[in-house]
Protein backbone atom coordinates (compact mmCIF):
# COMPACT_ATOMS: atom_id res chain seq x y z
CA UNK A 1 0.00 0.00 0.00
CA UNK A 2 1.27 3.50 -0.66
CA UNK A 3 0.70 6.50 1.65
CA UNK A 4 0.66 9.91 0.50
CA UNK A 5 0.35 12.24 3.17
CA UNK A 6 -1.37 15.74 1.85
CA UNK A 7 -1.30 17.84 4.85
CA UNK A 8 2.35 17.38 5.46
CA UNK A 9 3.16 20.42 2.99
CA UNK A 10 1.28 23.72 3.88
CA UNK A 11 -1.60 24.81 2.07
CA UNK A 12 -5.25 26.29 2.63
CA UNK A 13 -6.18 22.32 3.49
CA UNK A 14 -4.90 23.43 6.77
CA UNK A 15 -7.62 25.67 7.66
CA UNK A 16 -9.85 23.20 7.11
CA UNK A 17 -8.93 20.75 9.26
CA UNK A 18 -8.16 23.11 12.08
CA UNK A 19 -12.03 24.39 11.80
CA UNK A 20 -13.11 20.48 11.86
CA UNK A 21 -11.11 19.78 14.90
CA UNK A 22 -11.88 22.75 16.74
CA UNK A 23 -14.52 22.41 19.46
CA UNK A 24 -16.03 25.78 19.21
CA UNK A 25 -16.21 25.62 14.92
CA UNK A 26 -17.83 22.25 15.38
CA UNK A 27 -21.08 23.48 17.16
CA UNK A 28 -21.80 24.53 13.55
CA UNK A 29 -22.63 21.17 11.54
CA UNK A 30 -23.32 23.27 8.31
CA UNK A 31 -19.85 24.79 8.60
CA UNK A 32 -18.22 21.31 9.70
CA UNK A 33 -20.13 19.54 6.56
CA UNK A 34 -19.12 22.05 4.06
CA UNK A 35 -15.41 22.16 5.36
CA UNK A 36 -15.36 17.81 5.12
CA UNK A 37 -16.64 18.77 1.38
CA UNK A 38 -13.66 21.02 0.96
CA UNK A 39 -11.45 18.56 2.19
CA UNK A 40 -13.36 15.81 -0.82
CA UNK A 41 -12.42 18.57 -3.26
CA UNK A 42 -8.76 19.06 -2.32
CA UNK A 43 -8.39 15.11 -2.10
CA UNK A 44 -10.00 15.07 -5.37
CA UNK A 45 -7.58 17.64 -6.91
CA UNK A 46 -4.75 15.20 -5.38
CA UNK A 47 -5.91 12.16 -6.49
CA UNK A 48 -6.58 13.63 -10.00
CA UNK A 49 -3.37 13.52 -10.74
CA UNK A 50 -2.36 9.68 -10.39
CA UNK A 51 -5.57 8.92 -13.05
CA UNK A 52 -4.77 8.41 -17.13
CA UNK A 53 -5.41 11.19 -19.38
CA UNK A 54 -5.81 11.27 -23.13
CA UNK A 55 -5.76 14.98 -25.46
CA UNK A 56 -9.34 15.68 -27.10
CA UNK A 57 -10.06 18.39 -29.50
CA UNK A 58 -12.28 20.76 -27.58
CA UNK A 59 -14.26 23.95 -29.99
CA UNK A 60 -13.74 27.01 -28.88
CA UNK A 61 -16.13 29.92 -30.41
CA UNK A 62 -12.69 30.95 -32.43
CA UNK A 63 -11.11 27.99 -32.90
CA UNK A 64 -10.01 24.14 -31.48
CA UNK A 65 -8.14 23.60 -28.46
CA UNK A 66 -6.44 20.06 -27.56
CA UNK A 67 -7.28 19.30 -24.11
CA UNK A 68 -5.96 16.64 -21.41
CA UNK A 69 -8.85 15.20 -19.81
CA UNK A 70 -9.63 12.39 -17.35
CA UNK A 71 -10.06 8.48 -19.02
CA UNK A 72 -10.23 6.77 -15.48
CA UNK A 73 -13.71 5.10 -14.51
CA UNK A 74 -14.40 6.32 -11.36
CA UNK A 75 -16.55 4.96 -8.02
CA UNK A 76 -16.94 7.05 -4.80
CA UNK A 77 -17.65 5.43 -2.38
CA UNK A 78 -19.17 6.87 1.21
CA UNK A 79 -19.24 4.72 4.43
CA UNK A 80 -22.65 5.93 5.82
CA UNK A 81 -22.85 8.99 7.73
CA UNK A 82 -19.44 10.85 7.85
CA UNK A 83 -18.61 10.23 4.49
CA UNK A 84 -21.00 11.33 2.78
CA UNK A 85 -19.96 15.44 2.95
CA UNK A 86 -16.29 14.17 1.86
CA UNK A 87 -17.78 11.99 -1.14
CA UNK A 88 -19.92 15.46 -2.45
CA UNK A 89 -16.45 17.51 -2.33
CA UNK A 90 -15.47 13.95 -4.29
CA UNK A 91 -18.25 14.58 -6.73
CA UNK A 92 -17.61 18.03 -7.17
CA UNK A 93 -14.61 17.56 -9.12
CA UNK A 94 -14.75 13.75 -10.70
CA UNK A 95 -18.73 14.66 -11.70
CA UNK A 96 -18.85 11.95 -14.09
CA UNK A 97 -18.13 8.72 -11.38
CA UNK A 98 -20.54 6.59 -9.89
CA UNK A 99 -21.31 6.10 -6.72
CA UNK A 100 -21.57 3.72 -3.83
CA UNK A 101 -22.91 3.45 -0.19
CA UNK A 102 -22.21 1.20 2.54
CA UNK A 103 -22.74 1.64 6.36
CA UNK A 104 -20.33 -0.20 9.02
CA UNK A 105 -20.67 -0.14 12.67
CA UNK A 106 -19.09 -1.23 15.78
CA UNK A 107 -20.49 -3.85 17.96
CA UNK A 108 -18.95 -4.41 21.60
CA UNK A 109 -18.60 -7.59 23.35
CA UNK A 110 -17.04 -7.63 27.05
CA UNK A 111 -14.56 -5.09 27.78
CA UNK A 112 -13.18 -3.06 24.91
CA UNK A 113 -13.44 -5.71 22.49
CA UNK A 114 -15.74 -4.72 19.53
CA UNK A 115 -16.13 -6.49 15.94
CA UNK A 116 -16.67 -4.28 12.96
CA UNK A 117 -19.80 -5.27 10.88
CA UNK A 118 -21.02 -4.09 7.48
CA UNK A 119 -24.57 -3.62 7.51
CA UNK A 120 -25.93 -2.38 4.06
CA UNK A 121 -24.21 -1.91 0.60
CA UNK A 122 -24.95 -0.27 -2.56
CA UNK A 123 -22.06 -0.93 -5.10
CA UNK A 124 -21.83 -0.36 -9.15
CA UNK A 125 -19.74 -3.30 -10.95
CA UNK A 126 -16.02 -2.18 -9.95
CA UNK A 127 -14.09 -4.23 -12.76
CA UNK A 128 -11.29 -2.06 -14.61
CA UNK A 129 -12.57 0.93 -12.58
CA UNK A 130 -10.95 3.40 -9.63
CA UNK A 131 -12.90 3.37 -6.60
CA UNK A 132 -11.60 5.98 -4.05
CA UNK A 133 -13.47 5.18 -0.17
CA UNK A 134 -14.39 8.39 1.97
CA UNK A 135 -14.38 8.27 5.23
CA UNK A 136 -13.17 11.40 7.93
CA UNK A 137 -11.11 9.20 10.36
CA UNK A 138 -9.11 6.09 10.43
CA UNK A 139 -8.96 4.78 14.05
CA UNK A 140 -8.13 0.88 13.71
CA UNK A 141 -8.17 0.46 10.04
CA UNK A 142 -11.05 -2.18 11.05
CA UNK A 143 -14.01 -0.24 9.52
CA UNK A 144 -12.41 0.25 6.44
CA UNK A 145 -10.99 -3.15 5.80
CA UNK A 146 -14.80 -4.00 6.18
CA UNK A 147 -15.79 -1.58 3.84
CA UNK A 148 -13.00 -2.26 1.08
CA UNK A 149 -14.41 -6.68 1.98
CA UNK A 150 -18.30 -5.64 1.75
CA UNK A 151 -17.61 -3.81 -1.58
CA UNK A 152 -15.46 -6.02 -3.48
CA UNK A 153 -18.34 -8.68 -2.69
CA UNK A 154 -21.21 -6.76 -3.81
CA UNK A 155 -19.06 -5.09 -6.94
CA UNK A 156 -15.98 -7.39 -7.86
CA UNK A 157 -12.44 -6.23 -7.86
CA UNK A 158 -11.09 -2.44 -8.68
CA UNK A 159 -8.20 -1.95 -10.84
CA UNK A 160 -7.24 0.99 -8.02
CA UNK A 161 -8.44 2.01 -4.45
CA UNK A 162 -7.95 5.01 -3.61
CA UNK A 163 -8.98 5.69 0.54
CA UNK A 164 -9.25 9.27 1.33
CA UNK A 165 -9.57 9.53 5.47
CA UNK A 166 -8.16 13.10 6.72
CA UNK A 167 -7.64 11.80 10.16
CA UNK A 168 -5.81 8.75 10.87
CA UNK A 169 -4.47 7.09 13.94
CA UNK A 170 -0.59 5.85 13.71
CA UNK A 171 -2.08 2.42 14.35
CA UNK A 172 -4.21 2.45 11.62
CA UNK A 173 -1.66 3.49 9.35
CA UNK A 174 0.59 1.16 10.24
CA UNK A 175 -1.67 -1.61 10.20
CA UNK A 176 -2.92 -0.99 6.93
CA UNK A 177 1.03 -0.42 5.07
CA UNK A 178 1.14 -4.12 6.48
CA UNK A 179 -2.27 -5.70 5.04
CA UNK A 180 -2.52 -4.15 1.75
CA UNK A 181 -1.07 -4.02 -1.36
CA UNK A 182 -0.14 -2.26 -3.89
CA UNK A 183 -3.37 -1.76 -5.39
CA UNK A 184 -4.26 0.45 -2.98
CA UNK A 185 -3.58 4.14 -1.97
CA UNK A 186 -4.18 6.09 1.56
CA UNK A 187 -4.32 9.67 1.67
CA UNK A 188 -4.51 11.67 4.96
CA UNK A 189 -4.62 15.30 6.08
CA UNK A 190 -3.00 14.10 9.75
CA UNK A 191 -2.09 11.23 11.42
CA UNK A 192 -2.70 10.99 15.37
CA UNK A 193 -0.47 9.15 17.79
CA UNK A 194 -2.84 8.33 20.39
CA UNK A 195 -5.78 5.83 20.25
CA UNK A 196 -7.81 5.49 23.63
CA UNK A 197 -8.79 2.29 25.28
CA UNK A 198 -11.92 2.34 23.03
CA UNK A 199 -10.09 3.14 20.27
CA UNK A 200 -10.98 7.17 19.83
CA UNK A 201 -8.32 9.12 18.06
CA UNK A 202 -6.70 11.31 20.41
CA UNK A 203 -6.39 14.60 19.69
CA UNK A 204 -9.04 13.41 16.64
CA UNK A 205 -12.10 15.52 16.03
CA UNK A 206 -15.02 13.09 17.81
CA UNK A 207 -18.24 11.98 15.98
CA UNK A 208 -17.64 12.96 12.56
CA UNK A 209 -20.94 11.80 11.76
CA UNK A 210 -22.52 13.48 14.96
CA UNK A 211 -21.13 16.27 14.71
CA UNK A 212 -22.17 16.38 10.67
CA UNK A 213 -25.85 14.82 11.07
CA UNK A 214 -26.61 15.21 14.64
CA UNK A 215 -26.47 12.56 17.59
CA UNK A 216 -27.53 9.04 16.52
CA UNK A 217 -31.14 7.31 18.31
CA UNK A 218 -29.48 5.43 20.85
Amino acid sequence: MKLVNIGENNSVLGNYIAEIRDVQIQKDSMRFRTNLERVGALFAYEISKTLSYSEKEVTTPLGVARVATVDTPLVVAAILRAGLPIQNGLLAAFDHAECAFLSTFRKFGKGDYFKVHADYCTCPPLEGKTLIVADPMLATGASMEEALAKLEEEGGTAQHVHMVCPVASLYAVDHLLQHLDSRFTLWVAAIDEELTSHNYIIPGLGDAGDLAFGEKIQ
